[in-house]
């Protein structure tokens, strides 16, 4: 998997640098010059609140037990978006990073993982109805695009994939739960007993449906408000582009990343589907590009200093253990 991963960052690279060579990089950097800082404050103002909706989506699923869960869910977030976004890591690694930022607050280790688990699952599903959105504006706006019937087959299947997720989740888990016991019975003597916490924690939470809804609900205004972060920023450059065709460039673009989990930081996907979704929507490809870099410096303006919280927190806690265990000596 870690090679993996590393070929197709690497594969992900070179395409995007093809596309800015194509396009012409003056005029893809020229055109992301045009934005302004106050402009660009904006943009990275709205992603800070996008992180708290979501947190919230996160935290309508804790368990009422977890004390100061908002904010710790929102910091969890955070956390699991930065890493997503700046390190070489594929959309897994983010999730296993957030999880482990909120135990770092008290949060057990079976809620987190399990917690985590769900809010993916409710997050999945608002992704395909925003997906299904753009679809709907993609064939209102262009019914002759080839995309169409891709995107038609592609969310039918993942909401049986969803389904499928869900059901892995409640029912089949007992029968994982097993083998995982049997192969790690020789490293880990408590694995059947970690694993039975670890389910019992997520029906539990599955057994809130009003709170499963209102995750969905939340993750849904999430994915809405990614289409108003980049009408922002597509007007930011001067592009006359009506809301709901960013919108719709932005859900499809959400669909295509889905598909492409593995590839680290999303890289040359981000950026073919800017240039080949804003074609359609009758944006030049340049301008698309300069919004897809823009993104990118959104995301390590406001995902480093994130990482380096969260490591410093990590510092911290290490180093009150070596205490702990030097005076209990």
């Amino acid at each position: 998997m870690k090679r993996l991963s590393i070929a197709l960052a690497l594969i992900g690279v070179l395409g995007a640098l093809f596309l800015l060579s194509y396009f012409g990089f003056d005029n893809v950097v020229s055109a992301a010059g045009r934005i302004g800082w106050g402009e660009f404050a904006l943009i990275v103002v709205w992603q800070l609140v996008l992180f708290v909706i979501l947190g919230l989506a996160w935290d309508a699923i804790l368990p009422r037990r977890v004390p100061g869960r908002a904010w710790i869910a929102i910091w969890g977030r955070m956390v699991r978006d930065a890493a997503t976004n700046c390190l070489p890591f594929s959309q897994v690694g983010g999730f296993v990073f957030g999880a482990r930022a909120v135990t770092l607050h008290g949060v057990p280790w079976h809620t987190a993982t399990a917690s985590t688990v769900v809010d993916i699952t409710a997050e999945f599903l608002a992704q395909i109805a925003f997906t299904a959105l753009g679809l709907g504006i993609l064939l209102a706006r262009a019914p002759n695009s080839a995309l169409a019937m891709p995107l038609e087959i592609g969310i039918g299947l993942a909401v049986l994939a969803a389904f499928a997720f869900v059901w892995l989740q409640k029912g089949a888990a007992p029968l994982f739960a097993r083998l995982a016991s049997r192969i790690a019975r020789n490293r880990l003597g408590d694995a059947q007993d970690r694993m039975e916490t670890l389910q019992a924690e997520m029906a539990l939470i599955y057994g809130h449906t009003g709170k499963l809804a209102l995750g969905f609900m939340l993750h849904l205004i999430g994915w809405i408000g990614t289409g108003v972060a980049g009408w922002i920023a597509y007007r930011a450059l001067g592009v006359p582009i009506a809301f709901d065709s960013a919108l719709a460039i932005e859900a499809l673009l959400a669909a295509i990343a889905a598909l492409s989990f593995l590839v680290p930081v999303n890289a040359g996907v981000q950026e073919a589907g800017y240039a080949g979704l804003g074609a359609i929507f009758g944006v030049p490809a340049e301008l698309s590009l300069a919004v897809s870099l823009i993104r990118r410096a959104r995301d390590i303006v406001v995902g480093v200093p994130i990482l380096l919280l969260w490591q410093y927190a990590e510092v911290r806690r290490l180093r009150t253990s070596k205490q702990t265990a030097t005076a209990g000596r």
